[in-house]
């Protein structure tokens, strides 16, 4: 007997309901853990034989989420990452998954050369024996510098920040560029190995040859500096409006050029203090004017760091520390330095505060992202690994795994 199972009354958001025909809901097979098929839920709609049935009620169903910038969880911080710390490693990845994140870019923000190296060598082990199933898989790193403004580094220690050149980027990856998914970099710091100033990056270019995202942040790049590094093939924005010059309406700078650029993502946080309300209303309806077809748009990230999952409290960060309170997580000079906000929350927060519908919110942190890193979407074919969500007027919007 197939090992499988039929959700009936599933629904989906663009650009599947287009696809739907008259109908509004469908039905999706799985069978031996992948998405057998995706048809619409029609009155003559037969039930595939020998399988389980699961009314879904009219919710909508999704892959789980996946978090690009995220730091560490449950007390340990990515950077001090080590072969030791294999099986506190793989409780994260289980711990993620519990939170509804199929996969993560586990992030490295700005520390020494040996750390940087150090932290590569673990992870790259690591990815090469990971293979526990319900579990969050780690789908390269995110380097988030050395190679940032010094002006706008925030939290990030000067000491270890970098000039940015092809040769230091080359050494500080070494044999580990293969794991790398995500450079975070300022582009209007780049120079040439002579010292002056480069008109087109090598850099840029290189990382995109070696199929690495190039993310701008930490910058103080105009928007003339951030379209050139568009067209030498950067495609990211690091968290919006964090660590770069707010919009102006004469110099929109990076954020500016990023919003209306058809080829760019931005993340951004959602935990209310990174960036008020008002200006997130502000993004997310310049976000839906890009069609649904376009390789461009904002996602959401969690911007964790290594208390998540744990109580608010005074916690150690590299040799300094940290104070959370209410899921935000300051220096001891008040400096932003991220959060301990779970990323699907930052979802639920936009539902809540009445920014923007489910569905929308449901994308930010589940087709999105994977757009911007060129992972497939739900369709047939791809693992089975869905979230149910259910939208009410009282709770707001809730989730589930389905255990297919």
């Amino acid at each position: 007997m197939l090992d499988r199972t039929t959700l009936i009354n599933v629904r989906l958001s663009q650009p599947f309901s287009s696809a739907l025909g008259s109908s509004d809901l469908c039905q999706i097979v799985i069978q031996s853990g992948r998405v057998h098929s995706i048809e619409p839920m029609t009155a003559d709609a037969g039930i595939a034989a020998n399988s389980t049935v699961l009314n879904i009620s009219g919710d909508s169903v999704s892959l789980g989420a996946i978090d690009l910038q995220i730091n560490g969880a449950l007390g340990l911080a990515f950077p001090d990452l080590r072969s030791q710390h294999f099986e506190q490693l793989q409780r994260i990845c289980d711990w993620l998954w519990q939170q509804g994140i199929d996969g993560f870019c586990p992030t490295l923000v700005t520390t020494s050369p040996e750390n940087f190296r150090g932290a590569l060598g673990a992870i790259a082990k690591f990815q090469q024996q990971q293979r526990q199933p319900n579990s969050a898989k780690i789908l390269g790193v995110h380097l988030e510098g050395p190679f940032l403004n010094r002006a706008k580094r925030g939290a990030h220690p000067e000491d270890f920040l970098q000039p940015l050149t092809l040769e230091n980027i080359k050494t500080l990856m070494g044999e580990f560029t293969d794991i790398v998914r995500i450079v975070t970099l300022a582009p209007e710091c780049e120079i040439a190995s002579d010292g002056n100033c480069v008109d087109s990056s090598p850099v840029i270019k290189w990382l995109t040859n070696c199929n690495i995202v190039v993310s701008l942040g930490h910058s103080l790049a105009s928007s003339v500096q951030a379209t050139r590094a568009f067209d030498q093939g950067a495609t990211m924005i690091t968290h919006a409006f964090n660590a770069m010059p707010g919009l102006h309406h004469r110099e929109p700078g990076l954020l500016g050029a990023a919003l209306i650029d058809d080829r760019v993502f931005c993340g951004f946080i959602a935990d209310g203090q990174h960036i008020c309300p008002t200006m997130l209303n502000l993004i997310l309806s310049s976000n839906r004017g890009h069609s649904e077809a376009s390789r461009s748009g904002l996602f959401l990230v969690s911007d964790a760091l290594s208390p998540l999952g744990l109580p608010d409290g005074v916690y150690p960060w590299d040799a300094r520390q940290i104070e959370v309170a209410h899921g935000t997580a300051r220096l001891a000079d008040g400096t932003l330095s991220g959060t301990t906000l779970p990323l699907i929350e930052g979802a639920q927060n936009l539902v809540k505060w009445g920014l923007c519908s489910g569905d929308e919110a449901i994308s930010l942190v589940t087709k999105a992202p994977r757009q911007a890193i060129s992972l497939p979407d739900l369709s047939v074919g791809t693992p089975a690994n869905l979230l149910r969500w259910h939208q009410t007027p009282n709770d707001g919007l809730t989730w589930q795994r389905l255990n297919l």
